[in-house]
C-alpha cells in the first residue's frame, strides 16, 4: 500500500535515452517529487518489446505510487504502449506523439519539419552521443557496410533535433549524416513536450 503520510511522489518510467534530460529537468525545476526508473535504451532498436517491459514495470510499482507517468511516445510499438496504459484504467498517461522526435519538437513543429522532406532520419542529443553503438553497431554497419545503402535507400536528410547548445555534438551530428551519405539540417528544439508533460503531471498532483 502507498504510505499516504509521505509526500506524494510521481514515478516516471522512461526510455533510457531520456534519462539524462529528465534528471537535468528535475534539477533545473527542483522537481523533488519525481522518482525515475528507466528501461534499457537498446529497446530503441527493438520497439515491439517496449510494451511488455512497461507492463512489468507498472505492475511492479502500482502499489507504491499513486501517480505514474510513462516518458515514451508510441515509439514504434504499433499502439501496444497505449493498450498497456488502457489496462491501467486510464490512470497512467504517456508523452504525446509518435516518438521522442515529435515530443521534443512539439507536434505542430514536427509535422511541419516532416512535411518538408518525407525521407528524413532524426537524431537527438542522445542518439548523436550513442550513434556508433545504436546505429553503426546496432544495425551491424561496422561489419556489413554495404547494408547502409539498403537501410537508408529511401532517406535523403538527417535532421538533428538538439536539446542543448553543444558545438561538439553538432559536429558529431554532421559526421553522422556524412557517414550515412545524407544531407544535414540542424533544428534546435530544446526539451519541448518532455518538459511540458512532466510539469503537467506535477501540477495534477497538487
Amino acid at each position: 500500500m502507498t504510505d499516504v503520510s509521505s509526500p506524494a511522489k510521481l514515478l516516471v518510467i522512461a526510455c533510457g535515452a531520456l534519462a539524462r534530460e529528465i534528471v537535468w529537468l528535475q534539477q533545473l525545476n527542483d522537481w523533488r517529487q519525481i522518482d525515475l526508473q528507466c528501461l534499457d535504451a537498446e529497446l530503441h532498436n527493438r520497439p515491439k518489446l517496449i510494451a511488455g517491459k512497461l507492463r512489468e514495470k507498472i505492475n511492479q510499482n502500482r502499489s507504491q505510487y499513486q501517480h505514474i507517468f510513462v516518458a515514451y511516445g508510441d515509439c514504434g510499438s504499433g499502439g501496444e504502449i497505449d493498450r498497456v496504459l488502457a489496462e491501467a484504467g486510464g490512470s497512467v498517461e504517456r508523452l504525446p506523439g509518435a516518438h521522442c522526435y515529435s515530443f521534443y519538437a512539439g507536434e505542430a513543429r514536427f509535422t511541419e519539419i516532416a512535411a518538408r522532406e518525407l525521407g528524413t532520419f532524426y537524431l537527438t542529443d542522445f542518439l548523436v552521443e550513442h550513434f556508433d553503438r545504436l546505429v553503426v553497431k546496432g544495425l551491424k554497419l561496422d561489419k556489413h557496410p554495404q547494408l547502409r545503402d539498403q537501410y537508408f535507400a529511401h532517406y535523403r536528410l538527417v535532421v538533428y533535433l538538439s536539446q542543448r547548445e553543444d558545438a561538439q555534438l553538432l559536429e558529431k551530428a554532421k559526421a553522422a549524416a556524412e557517414f550515412l551519405g545524407l544531407e544535414f539540417r540542424h533544428e534546435p528544439s530544446g526539451y519541448g513536450d518532455l518538459e511540458n508533460g512532466l510539469r503537467e503531471q506535477i501540477v495534477k498532483m497538487i
